[in-house]
């Protein structure tokens, strides 16, 4: 049995599912957001406030979809209550980021700025001038978001510059070494 899948989602107050075969619907305080299952191998049962989901059977696709059904619904209860943050640092001299709007114009070292513009349900925060946060109710979505950010300019090994997410410890190589002893 999945030690994730087996785990009871408790639905609270405010949010609204509805399961039907193939979709599992959930609304919230922040907004609505939808989810195809897997019908034929794993079923989803709202009794009481409770979400519960089982496998009906054994075999390797049953076993495989059971725990990441429970978590996908579980990020949607979690997006639509309190939302997901993930949170960028630019370190190098002269990276800037300044929001536009609802885009986001990057000064990144390049010989021209780059705009970055916010795909529809994503929301972005601007802390100084080095720090962005991307906020939204779609775990996935948020994630894909900053992952593209940061692919903008990659933290490089040799000096560390770059945009980096938030704590993430880059490790610097050393440079050249040089020939030693010859003259």
């Amino acid at each position: 049995m999945s030690r994730i899948g087996k785990l009871p989602i408790t639905v609270p107050s405010g949010v609204n599912v509805d399961v039907a075969d193939t979709l599992v619907k959930v609304k919230g305080p922040k907004g609505e957001l939808s989810q195809h299952i897997l019908f034929n191998v794993v079923e989803v049962k709202l009794e009481n406030g409770v979400l519960q989901v089982n496998r009906k059977s054994e075999d390797k696709p049953g076993r495989s979809a059971h725990g990441l059904t429970r978590t996908l619904i579980n990020n949607m209860i979690e997006g639509v209550t309190k939302g997901f943050r993930k949170s960028l640092e630019l370190q190098g001299v002269g990276y800037r980021v300044n929001k536009a709007g609802n885009d986001l114009n990057f000064s990144l070292g390049y010989s021209h700025p780059v705009v970055y513009k916010a795909p529809a349900g994503i929301a972005f925060a601007v802390e100084g001038t080095t720090k962005v946060h991307v906020d939204g109710i779609d775990k996935q979505q948020v994630g894909q978001v900053a992952a593209e950010i940061r692919d903008l300019r990659p933290p490089e090994p040799y000096k560390g510059k770059g945009v980096r997410y938030e704590g993430e410890v880059v490790r610097k190589k050393l440079g050249k070494a040089g020939k030693a002893g010859k003259k």
